[in-house]
């Protein structure tokens, strides 16, 4: 499985927060991509770029979003099915954003957004995953999420081992978490 970050507005492609999720996927043995959108502040750019990269992919992808990179992400799956689409902080339902409703081609998705967040409402994350019906987590921290770094790793380690493996985050005949 290829394993693609987008990063935010004003972050590049191997922040720390990227580079550590990336070395968790990539314990899991899949391959690691992160885009460089710095020359661009226009979140369609954003998309048409990850689109073409998308192109090039045989395989399962797994599309990580955080801010901007998190409807560049959306926006994508909206053309081309992937795998699972992890968020953190997405900024969905934004004024200058083309995109105010999402309908991606992918059925694992998971959001994890912070309660104090002052650039990125987390009104819009609840309204999304209330929309898709996905797990929103929703963790103290800013909208970097860096000083939640360890929670937000945990949270992608079990969702990436979901993805890969197919596994429902509930077993049919049971409400236990598995």
């Amino acid at each position: 499985m290829k394993v693609i970050f987008s990063h935010g507005k004003e972050s590049g492609p191997w922040g720390s927060k990227i580079q550590h999720l990336a070395g968790i996927a990539r314990q899991a043995g899949c391959e690691i991509d992160s885009i460089d959108y710095t020359d661009s502040l226009d979140p369609d750019q954003r998309v048409e770029r990850l689109l073409e990269r998308l192109k090039m992919e045989q395989g399962s992808v797994l599309l990580v979003g955080s801010s901007m990179g998190g409807y560049v992400a959306l926006a994508a799956a909206e053309q081309v099915a992937v795998a699972g689409i992890f968020l953190m902080a997405p900024a969905l339902y934004l004024d200058g954003y083309r995109l105010q409703h999402y309908q991606p081609l992918c059925q694992q998705i998971e959001i994890v957004h912070s309660w104090s967040d002052d650039v990125v409402p987390v009104a819009g994350s609840i309204r999304f995953a209330r929309a898709v019906d996905c797990p929103l987590h929703l963790i103290s921290g800013d909208h970097r999420l860096n000083s939640s770094l360890d929670t937000v790793a945990e949270l992608f380690n079990l969702f990436l081992a979901r993805v890969i493996t197919g596994s429902p985050i509930f077993k049919k005949d049971d409400h236990n978490v598995v």
